[in-house]
C-alpha cells in the first residue's frame, strides 16, 4: 500500500466533520420528542428525520436507522432521509449502500452541496470514477453553503489520488482560508489533508504557495 492509498484509507475518518455539520442542520430544535409520537400518531417524514438526528446524536445508531428508514418509506423523495442513511452507512464501511442512499437523494435534490459532496467521497473511497467524484464535488462547490471548507478538502484528496499535487495543495490553501475562525475541527482535518500530500510529493517542509516538485 501508498502513500496514496493510505490516505485515501483516512477518508472515512475525514468524513464524520460533514456528516456531524450535516446532521446539526436536522436536528435543530429537535431535542424533544415531537407531540404527536406521545399521543401515538403517525409521523410525517420530517418529523422521522429529526427524531432519527435526535437519536442519532445520542448515539443510537439504529434507532436513528429505523427513523430515516421510515422516513423514505412515507415519502421515498425525501432527500434528509436518504443523505442521514447515506451518512450512516458511509461511516460504517457500507460503501455500496452509501451509494445506493446519496444517488437516490441526488434525484430528489440535484446539486444538493451535502449529497454532491458525500457522494463524491463515497466514490473516491470505493476507488471508483475520480472523473465522477471530482464533477459531484465541483458541482457542490459551486452551490452557497457553510460547507466549503468540507468540499475544498474532499477536492484535495481527490487531486492526491490523480497525483496532481501543487492543485491539491492550493485547494486546502484555499479550505483553510474560508475556515470560519472557530472551525479547529475542519483545520486539524485540512492539516492531515495537507500532510498526506507533502508525504505522497515528496515535500519534507511546505509553506502556502510552494509547489512541490
Amino acid at each position: 500500500m501508498d502513500i496514496i492509498d493510505r490516505a485515501s484509507a483516512g477518508v472515512r475518518r475525514r468524513f464524520a466533520p460533514v456528516a456531524l455539520a450535516l446532521a446539526g442542520l436536522l436536528a435543530a430544535g429537535c431535542v424533544h420528542l415531537p407531540p404527536r409520537l406521545r399521543s401515538g400518531d403517525a409521523l410525517d417524514p420530517q418529523e422521522h428525520v429529526r427524531l432519527g438526528s435526535s437519536y442519532e446524536a445520542q448515539g443510537l445508531r439504529a434507532e436513528a436507522v429505523a427513523q430515516y428508514e421510515a422516513a423514505v418509506r412515507r415519502d421515498p423523495a425525501c432527500t434528509e432521509g436518504w443523505l442521514a442513511l447515506g451518512n450512516i452507512a458511509f461511516m460504517e464501511g457500507r460503501f455500496e449502500s452509501a451509494e445506493t442512499s446519496f444517488r437516490t437523494a441526488l434525484i430528489a435534490a440535484p446539486h444538493h452541496p451535502g449529497v454532491c459532496n458525500n457522494l463524491a467521497m463515497t466514490i473516491l473511497a470505493r476507488g471508483g470514477s475520480l472523473a465522477e467524484a471530482e464533477a459531484l464535488a465541483r458541482d457542490a462547490l459551486s452551490q452557497p453553503g457553510t460547507l466549503r471548507p468540507y468540499i475544498l478538502d474532499t477536492l484535495a484528496n481527490i487531486q492526491l489520488r490523480q497525483r496532481r499535487y501543487a492543485e491539491a495543495l492550493d485547494l486546502v490553501d484555499q479550505a483553510e482560508a474560508s475556515t470560519p475562525a472557530d472551525g479547529a475541527l475542519v483545520r486539524a482535518q485540512l492539516k492531515t489533508t495537507r500532510d498526506s500530500i507533502q508525504a505522497a510529493a515528496g515535500v519534507r517542509e511546505y509553506a502556502p504557495g510552494q509547489v512541490p516538485r
